[in-house]
Parts: structure tokens; C-alpha cells; sequence
């Protein structure tokens, strides 16, 4: 086994650069995939780790077979694909891309296993690891000789691309071969938000939705995480991160100039990706939040929900930069759902300040008033995997949430101290 080293490119490369380009700020990146905006290129200077490897890093996969684990968010502020950038270069062999959840070209529903074969824009081999394996198999890295990963995440514990992306660390450690990540910015800034589970609480729930311990909204970037990952678990893997420019810890996606491209079918919107790093967690139990409607991630419902008493009663709580009115869906079309083609008594989310809104804090809110009003249809049974056994055990004692939002609180600072050495942005 190679001796774990954790490479800052940026740093390191800035050394060599002429004085000028010492001046620039290492600090992001961004992506997303099918335009659901035209891009403002060029005006916030945002730099994609996948760029900065091949103006600044190239040692780093020259003359080398690579994998690369990818899908449609991996763009370059001028549309390009890091496939096509990679694949271009005289100087790499791109050897085979690895398809993660939704899909290598994206559209894929969620939890639809992918399959293997050949990627039809580039004549590239696919090789799955969302299907009959979640991690790379030796069979499927014999021919590589550095593994590297290029996603948007969007800070949500559950959505499953950092896991994806720990899972085939885990195996590059295994077999021997350096990984790489192309580093991208948060869309949803810095923000950290609800409870922090122990590693052992989440080895009892698939090692997808949330491998390693990190909060609800984690507030890190993917070269982040597999810092913080590699560094903390000893997990062996020649890390190289090449971090991003022109991005701050506080900067929201559409603020970078780049273009907004769906991260998966139904976050299609900013305000969706916010509200799935507390809300999506709420999939383990028996709510719609709104697939199958125009509004993914913005509705919150069930047929049977009282909804002018929950609406009531979530008025008595601090909730800030967030209107919650009533709303009447039917969820309907293919893919997984909750309550497909039945009508849903719900609650819509208006995001009217972003930086104000703690979506964790809501997430919160909506169990404990939900599970007080309708103890028996809420199917708490699997929040134990996405929360943790404290939380879940409080919620059903009756416990004032507000004392379990503190606590989560100062979870959430002792972990962003311990993760600290880990973070590459102001």
C-alpha cells in the first residue's frame, strides 16, 4: 500500500507559477447538468478543479489510464465536459467512466440501478457502481492507473454522491491506486445544519445515503469531504485534491457565473437543493415531498395529514427566511413516489431569505409536529438510520424541539472544529 499523502494541488502548484498567478485565489469551483439557466461566464471567475488540473496539475494523471467517476454536473464555466476535456488531451488516457446514481448522462430516476455498457458521446466504456456493486471492483480497476472523481453534491447526508465518491476512495486504497478529486463548491454555501451521527449508528443503514459521520447539511465541498474522510478513518488512499478558485464559503451557486444544471431529475431548483439537505431525510418515512409534482423539495404531505392543525402549530416556533402556506398535490408519472395518483393534503415551502432558513431546523419541526399529531402513520422506523437513536428517542418522548436544535448545535461546532484542518475555503 502507497503511504496516505493528502496533496493541496493549489497550493503546491502556486509555487511554481509565475508572481502573477500567485495573486489568484484558490478557493472553487461548480457544475451541474442539462441548462436550466444560461450561464453568466466569466462574471464571478470561478475556476473548476477539473480546469485547474490541466492548466496547473497535469503530473497528476499524465501518461496515465484514468477512470473517472462522472455525470452530467462535471462542466466547465463554458459548458465544456470534463469527459471532453480529459478525453481530448494528448497528453491522458481516459480509459473508462464509472456511472454513479441517475446516471453517467443523468435523467435517471432515484434508486433505478444503472447498468453497464458504453457511453454513446465519447465511445467510452461505462463501468456501473450504482446497480449489482456500489463500489468499484478489483476487476473493474485492473486497468487503471489513477481513479478520479468530478461531481456536483449538493450538502444533504442522504443524497448519495460523496458516499459514491468514499466508497471508490475506499477501493482505490484497496487496490493500490491513487485517487484524484476535481474539486467543486457547495451550491448551498458553507452552512452546517442538524444532528451528527456516530459511525456505528450508520453502519446499520445502507453505507450509500451516509458512510461516513457528517451532519444533515454537511457545508462541505467533495475534496473536502474526502479529506476529512481519508484523514479521520484512516482509510490509506493517495489523495490528491485540486481545489477550485474564485468561491468562498459563504457564495450560493448562483452567485459563481456558472450554469445550474439539475444535480438529479428532481433538484431542479436552488431552493430544492437547500431544502433537501434537511428535508430529504424526511423520504424515510411515510410523507410525499413532492416527486411526481412540479415542485419537488418545496411540498411536504400525506393524504391523511392535518394540515391546518401542523400549519398552526409550526407558528409557534422561531422559524426564519421561510413562508409555509397550504397546498393540495397529486403526485403522478414514473419513478419512485409516495401517494402516486392520490391526493395529498400538504404544506408548500417559500424560501423568502436564504441565508436566514435552517431547512435541518424545519425538518425538525415538521417530525416532532407530525409524529405528536399522527404518532401511528408517520413510520418512524427508519429515522434511526438518517437521525440518530437520542434524536428519535426524544421526538417520541415529546421532548420541546428547541432543546434538541441546541443540541444539535453544538454538535454541529465541535465537528466543524475536529473537520477544520480539512477545509480548503475561506
Amino acid at each position: 500500500m502507497r503511504s496516505s499523502t493528502l496533496f493541496f494541488v493549489g497550493l503546491i502548484t502556486s509555487l511554481l507559477l509565475p508572481a502573477s498567478s500567485n495573486n489568484r485565489s484558490v478557493a472553487t469551483v461548480t457544475a451541474s447538468y442539462a441548462y436550466a439557466a444560461e450561464p453568466d461566464v466569466g462574471r464571478a471567475g470561478v475556476v473548476t478543479g477539473a480546469e485547474i488540473l490541466l492548466r496547473d496539475s497535469l503530473h497528476l494523471v499524465r501518461g496515465k489510464r484514468v477512470g473517472l467517476i462522472t455525470n452530467p454536473t462535471a462542466l466547465s464555466a463554458e459548458g465544456r465536459h470534463t469527459i471532453d476535456l480529459l478525453n481530448a488531451h494528448p497528453e491522458i488516457e481516459l480509459q473508462a467512466l464509472f456511472a454513479p446514481e441517475h446516471g453517467l448522462r443523468g435523467g435517471v430516476d432515484a434508486g433505478v440501478k444503472i447498468g453497464s455498457g458504453t457511453d454513446p458521446q465519447s465511445g467510452l466504456p461505462v463501468r456501473s457502481i450504482y446497480g449489482e456493486t456500489m463500489q468499484p471492483t478489483r476487476s473493474m480497476l485492473r486497468d487503471i492507473d489513477v481513479l478520479v472523481f468530478d461531481m456536483v453534491d449538493i450538502s444533504a447526508r442522504t443524497y448519495t454522491y460523496i458516499w459514491t465518491m468514499t466508497l471508490a476512495m475506499e477501493a482505490a486504497a484497496r487496490d493500490d491506486i491513487p485517487f484524484i478529486v476535481l474539486d467543486r463548491p457547495n451550491p448551498v454555501t458553507g452552512r452546517i445544519g442538524g444532528p451528527l451521527p456516530t459511525l456505528e449508528g450508520l453502519r446499520t443503514g445502507p453505507r450509500i445515503t451516509g458512510h461516513y459521520p457528517v451532519p444533515f447539511r454537511h457545508g462541505m465541498t467533495p475534496g473536502e469531504i474526502a479529506r476529512y474522510v481519508n484523514g479521520e478513518y484512516s482509510v490509506g488512499a493517495e489523495l490528491s485534491v485540486v481545489p477550485v478558485e474564485g468561491w468562498n464559503r459563504s457564495q450560493w451557486f448562483d452567485s459563481t457565473g456558472l450554469p445550474w444544471v439539475y444535480p438529479s431529475p428532481n433538484i431542479r431548483t436552488l431552493d430544492a437543493a437547500l431544502n433537501f439537505s434537511g428535508l430529504g431525510s424526511l423520504e424515510a418515512t411515510a410523507l410525499s415531498l413532492g416527486r411526481g409534482t412540479a415542485e419537488p423539495f418545496s411540498l411536504v404531505g400525506a393524504p391523511w395529514l392535518d394540515v391546518e392543525t401542523l400549519l398552526g402549530r409550526l407558528g409557534r416556533y422561531p422559524l426564519r427566511g421561510v413562508q409555509l402556506e397550504r397546498a393540495r398535490f397529486t403526485p403522478t408519472g414514473e419513478g419512485w413516489m409516495q401517494f402516486r395518483n392520490q391526493a395529498v393534503n400538504g404544506i408548500r415551502i417559500r424560501i423568502t431569505n436564504r441565508d436566514e432558513y435552517d431547512p435541518s431546523l424545519l425538518t425538525l419541526l415538521l417530525l416532532t409536529e407530525i409524529y405528536r399529531l399522527h404518532p401511528q402513520r408517520l413510520g418512524m422506523r427508519e429515522m434511526k438510520h438518517i437521525l440518530d437513536d437520542w434524536t428519535t428517542a426524544e421526538i417520541r418522548r415529546g421532548v420541546d424541539p428547541m432543546a434538541i436544535a441546541q443540541r444539535w448545535e453544538l454538535e454541529g461546532r465541535a465537528w466543524e472544529r475536529r473537520t477544520a484542518e480539512y477545509r480548503l475555503y475561506d
